[in-house]
């Protein structure tokens, strides 16, 4: 190649575990397993909150939206990855990556700035409950929503335009197993400065400032529950935010290990380790998460089962 395609190579060779191919063939099984899980968990639990109008609320509008976004977030890299562990040529192609990137951080981001706004509702409900309809009303919770969107494609576009234009030398092995910003910035070729400081800027803004805001409100909410004076209700305010608490923990703590510092200084393995721990474990966690530890969810789920029971027994009775 010549020119500018010197550095736009036709593919990308994606090294993954090669040092140590016995993780392979495990690796795929627990693939094989957790994304149809972490599919149907996430389908499950925006089906129930359309269905049951008890979860017409926006904690569970918000909830949707999170499954929604984890059930994108997972299918733009664990396909592709099936894929590379059962073949030997473990490639992806230029066209490829690049979108890759864009959909992963896109969805990547847009869950970030989801989860911290999902800890103001819990906020608004718990310390100023009586005021929780009027603030959080639908109006508020699309605006709040179409917010999140819109800046997740908003950092997709821009941060990932700016690290494809990066020039690659002739480079196209990345080791990883999928195409991840800090990846590809860290095997181009040049001064990359000025794109590791415009990563970890960005990555204040939907990493480091969501998190601080996740922080206080629950400094704010902890202090709100030990008022509460029925045990019962502690019980239920502890129980829907120690859920969302979980998967705040779960989500940021890898992700800013992984983001917030520069890509020259993140060592061989732990990009592998951190995209299957934020890209697939999580969201097959977070359904289950949200299931077990909410009555709400749990009532709606037996209210469901019931009708059906009951349309069915009338069905048969009909038949006979």
């Amino acid at each position: 190649m010549s020119g500018s395609n010197e550095s736009l190579p036709d593919m990308f060779v994606l090294l993954g575990f090669s040092d140590n191919s016995w993780i392979e063939l495990p690796l795929f099984l627990i693939l094989l397993i957790s994304y149809p899980l972490a599919m149907l968990g996430n389908f499950f639990i925006i089906l129930i909150c359309r269905l049951d109008h008890h979860l017409h609320s926006p904690m569970y509008f918000f909830l949707t939206n999170l499954s929604f976004l984890d059930i994108c977030y997972t299918t733009s890299i664990v396909p592709q990855i099936m894929f590379n562990l059962g073949s030997s040529k473990k490639t992806i192609t230029y066209i490829g990556c690049a979108i890759q990137l864009y959909f992963f951080h896109f969805m990547g981001s847009a869950e970030c700035l989801l989860l911290a706004v999902m800890s103001l509702d819990r906020y608004v409900a718990i310390c100023k409950p009586l005021h929780y309809t009027l603030i959080m009303n639908h109006h508020i919770c699309t605006l709040l929503v179409s917010i999140v969107w819109l800046s997740g494609l908003t950092y997709a576009i821009s941060e990932v335009t700016l690290t494809l234009q990066l020039p690659l030398c002739g480079h196209n092995e990345l080791d990883h197993l999928i195409c991840e910003m800090p990846v590809v910035i860290k095997a181009a070729c040049g001064d990359k400065s000025s794109n590791e400081f415009g990563l970890s800027l960005v990555c204040v803004f939907f990493l480091a400032i969501p998190l601080a805001l996740v922080i206080a409100s629950y400094v704010c909410i902890g202090e709100a529950v030990k008022k509460i004076q029925s045990s019962e209700g502690r019980k239920k305010a502890f129980g829907t935010c120690s859920s969302h608490l979980i998967v705040v923990l779960l989500f940021y703590g890898p992700a800013i290990s992984m983001y917030l510092q520069p890509p020259s200084s993140i060592s061989r393995d732990q990009p592998k380790f951190m995209a299957l721990f934020y890209g697939v474990v999580t969201p097959t966690l977070n359904p289950f998460i949200y299931t077990l530890r909410n009555k709400d969810v749990k009532g709606a789920i037996g209210n469901i089962l019931r009708r059906m029971f009951r349309s069915k027994r009338g069905s048969i009775s009909n038949i006979k």
